[in-house]
This record gives C-alpha cells, sequence and structure tokens, in this order.
C-alpha cells in the first residue's frame, strides 16, 4: 500500500524538525556550551533584563488590545478575557511542537465568546499575515547590503499585497455562493472589517517585542542595539521557516546567529546568546501562560450579536 504524498511529506518535515534540534543539542553537550552559556548570563545586569521583560509584558498588553479591537462586539469590555486568550495562546505557540499551539486560539475565542470556528480560523490567518508583512517589511528596510531600488520595490510590493488583499475578500465573498472556501473567505473579510486598528497595533507590538529582543541581545553581546536588532529579526524570519525544530530550537537559534554573522557576531558567540534569548523568550511565555490561567475566566453563555451573524453565514 502507497503512503500519500502529504503523509509522506509531514513525516519528512517532522524528522527534519527532529534532526535539526537534535544536532543543536548535541553542539551543545560535545562543545560544552553551557558552561560559556551561564558565564554569558551571569554577565547580565538585573536592568538589562528588567527592561527586557518590561518589554515583552508591554507586547503582550499590545497583542491583547488588538484582540480586543476585532472582537470588541463579543468582549463586551472584557480586555482581561483577551489578554488571557494572548497569554495562554501565546504559552501554547512557545512549548507545544510543530506549531500545534496555534489551535489554542480559535479554542479560546470559542470557549470565551462562542466565536465560530470558520471566524476564529480566518481571524487567525490575518494576525499571522499581518505579522509576518510588518516583520517582512522591517526585514526589507533595514537588511545591510541590499540594492536601494530591491529594497523599495520589495517594501513597496508588501505594502500594496497588505492593502489589496483584504479589499479583495470584501469586495468577492458572498458566502451564498460556494462551499467551504467561500465561507472562509467571508469570515477573513469579516476580520479585515472588525479590526479597525489591525496594523496600528501589529505595527507597534512588533516594534516593542523586536526592541526588546534587540536590548536583550545587545546586552548578552556587549554591542549595540543595531547589531541586537539584526539577531531579532534573524530569529522572527527563522519563526517563518517552512520547517521548524522541535519548539524551534536549532531553527531560532541557527535564524539569529546567520543575522549576526554580517555584523562580525562569532557564529558560536551568536549561538549561545540565541539560545539565552530563546530560553528568555519560552520563560516569559510560559510565566505569563500561568498568570493567565490564574485570571477570572467568564465563558460564553449566549451567542453575540456577531457570533450570530457568523453562524447564520455558515449556515445558510
Amino acid at each position: 500500500m502507497s503512503v500519500p504524498k502529504s503523509v509522506g511529506m509531514k513525516v519528512f518535515k517532522y524528522g527534519l524538525a527532529v534532526a535539526l534540534t537534535l544536532a543543536f543539542v548535541f553542539w551543545l553537550l560535545e562543545k560544552q556550551q553551557w558552561a560559556a552559556l551561564a558565564a554569558m548570563l551571569e554577565q547580565l545586569s538585573g536592568r538589562a533584563l528588567g527592561v527586557a521583560v518590561a518589554g515583552f509584558l508591554l507586547s503582550y498588553l499590545l497583542r491583547a488590545a488588538r484582540v480586543f479591537d476585532e472582537f470588541r462586539h463579543e468582549a463586551e469590555g472584557r480586555f482581561g478575557a483577551c489578554l488571557r486568550v494572548v497569554l495562554l495562546h501565546n504559552a501554547a505557540v512557545n512549548i507545544v511542537p510543530f506549531r500545534g499551539g496555534e489551535a489554542a486560539f480559535p479554542v479560546l475565542l470559542g470557549k470565551l465568546f462562542g466565536t465560530p470556528l470558520t471566524r476564529a480560523l480566518a481571524s487567525l490567518f490575518w494576525f499571522r499575515l499581518q505579522d509576518a508583512l510588518v516583520v517582512a517589511v522591517l526585514a526589507l528596510a533595514v537588511w545591510p547590503g541590499l540594492p536601494p531600488v530591491l529594497r523599495l520595490a520589495g517594501v513597496a510590493s508588501l505594502i500594496a499585497f497588505a492593502w489589496a488583499l483584504p479589499r479583495w475578500a470584501r469586495r468577492t465573498s458572498n458566502s451564498s455562493q460556494g462551499g467551504g472556501f467561500a465561507r472562509l473567505r467571508e469570515a477573513f473579510a469579516e476580520s479585515t472589517r472588525h479590526a479597525r486598528f489591525g496594523w496600528l497595533w501589529t505595527i507597534a507590538n512588533w516594534s516593542v517585542k523586536l526592541a526588546a529582543q534587540a536590548w536583550l541581545l545587545a546586552a548578552l553581546l556587549g554591542t549595540n542595539m543595531n547589531t541586537g536588532a539584526a539577531g531579532a529579526l534573524g530569529a522572527e524570519l527563522a519563526a517563518i521557516l517552512p520547517v521548524q525544530g522541535v519548539a524551534g530550537f536549532g531553527t531560532y537559534e541557527a535564524g539569529v546567529a546567520a543575522a549576526l554573522l554580517p555584523n562580525g557576531v562569532m557564529l558560536v558567540d551568536g549561538l549561545r546568546a540565541a539560545l539565552a534569548l530563546h530560553l528568555f523568550v519560552i520563560a516569559c511565555s510560559v510565566c505569563a501562560g500561568i498568570v493567565a490561567l490564574l485570571l477570572p475566566a467568564v465563558h460564553a453563555t449566549r451567542p453575540t450579536m456577531a457570533s450570530s451573524k457568523s453562524t447564520k453565514i455558515q449556515n445558510p
């Protein structure tokens, strides 16, 4: 019996992800990098660590504001519920292998706000697309060595795509014609309509998050913010690769170290600093997730107007 190509591709990707993570772990053990990593962390001042923590906390609040902006009718003033969604979703993404933690977002929206699955998935897609576009535009704008024409063309193309896609969805979506794809497109159009200030919140969130990561990398390496910013962008660009290490280990560090090389940071030092940053990111997300579990959760007891409308769309 032949194995379907899609199954074979998934097995290959998962196998490669595990292999990348194991290779990174073996490198750490063989080269005895843990001692060098501990020495790097010992030199980190409490002030540098405190600023980075404050930056991450602010980014969580900005992310929650993005959710609250889109689901303000369903939330009915419950900003804390939106913060709970963000913190638990972020923790799940950072600790569940193979991006499985993304499922937490639609599940939490359904439990807390009664959001239909199609609407929640479309919102998650729009969130991640906005994230990817903002990071890509920032990378093209500041990446060293790019010809100015290519830099401008890339930034302009991404901005044009970001402007055109939601307008295309709103103009052509019609759930009465077509099947599941048409309903998903309608839900996507609804997400772009409801997120009034989505781009503003996304840009603010990434500006704060990247600045916090750049600050911490600069402190770990004893270098400047420009070098730290290059490493932070490398980390986020690595996060959108089709193949990820288990919980990001291996691919995350490789992305940071590769982005730091043009700035004169040796590969070994870049990998150590990247691991320290990665552990910091995971620690912040897990601690914030634990706090979110302590927040009171008020589940949806009745469908909201927006939810009822989405339900009608899904069941014409």
